[in-house]
């Protein structure tokens, strides 16, 4: 039950006058008193209602009492002010420790794997170019060897970036994006290494097509960061 102070128990404001005070204080003693044998007959009741008359009844007392509400209260005031300033703060620490962990997370992350994924995407055009023109050629199946093996390369540097640092909350979409990517890339280089093995179209048809994926992821990836950035 909430505690209540001496006006609120005989029912006045803080401004009734003393004629008000004694009126409120008569009929509650009537309501509550244990010989009026009425159901309300409260016995503690009458006990508050006592003591408060014996504090508000006496203009001394009265503003002794006064004085301590006014304390009481402009307590309570300074600190609900407190506590929104400390909320306040707090929440504005927290968003910036946010602001600044998506900013490490695009700067150590986000950037350097998307330029590494380019890396590998953009010359496999041209690269197939080259080879059909003669894949049984020894040079230009071992510059295509090469580029299979910077694209491990730069695959296992995007890998180690991408685990480099945890993404923040409003990047959970955009992470998934890259991290599907890099599986697909990943898969793909293995494909096409097979392909330089024996020659098999089927690999090179499929080493393709997991990179198709892997483009679609990427920009699926920077969409998604449109969005949220």
């Amino acid at each position: 039950m909430k505690a209540s102070n001496h006006y609120e128990t005989l029912e006045v404001s803080t401004t009734a006058t003393p004629e008000e005070i004694k009126q409120s204080y008569r009929r509650l003693v009537k309501l509550f008193h244990p010989d009026s044998k009425s159901e309300t007959a409260d016995h503690e009741q009458i006990v508050r209602i006592n003591v408060a008359y014996e504090v508000l009844g006496d203009s001394q007392r009265r503003r002794s009492y006064d004085q301590q509400l006014n304390q009481t209260f402009q307590g309570k005031r300074q600190q609900r002010t407190a506590n929104v300033e400390n909320n306040y703060r707090h929440h504005r620490q927290r968003g910036q420790e946010a602001d600044e962990h998506l900013q490490l997370w695009i700067k150590q992350v986000y950037l350097p794997v998307n330029r590494w994924v380019y890396s590998i995407l953009t010359p496999l055009r041209e690269q197939l170019d080259a080879l059909s023109a003669d894949p049984f050629d020894d040079e230009l199946m071992a510059e295509f060897q090469d580029y299979l093996t910077d694209c491990r390369l730069y695959l296992n540097q995007a890998q180690v970036a991408f685990r480099s640092f945890p993404n923040p909350a409003t990047m959970a979409g955009v992470a998934a994006h890259l991290y599907y990517c890099l599986n697909q890339l990943g898969d793909g280089i293995e494909e096409l290494n097979f392909f330089t093995l024996n020659y098999d179209d089927h690999y090179l048809h499929t080493g393709q097509e997991l990179f198709r994926i892997a483009a679609g992821l990427r920009r699926e990836a920077q969409h998604a960061m449109k969005t949220v950035a």
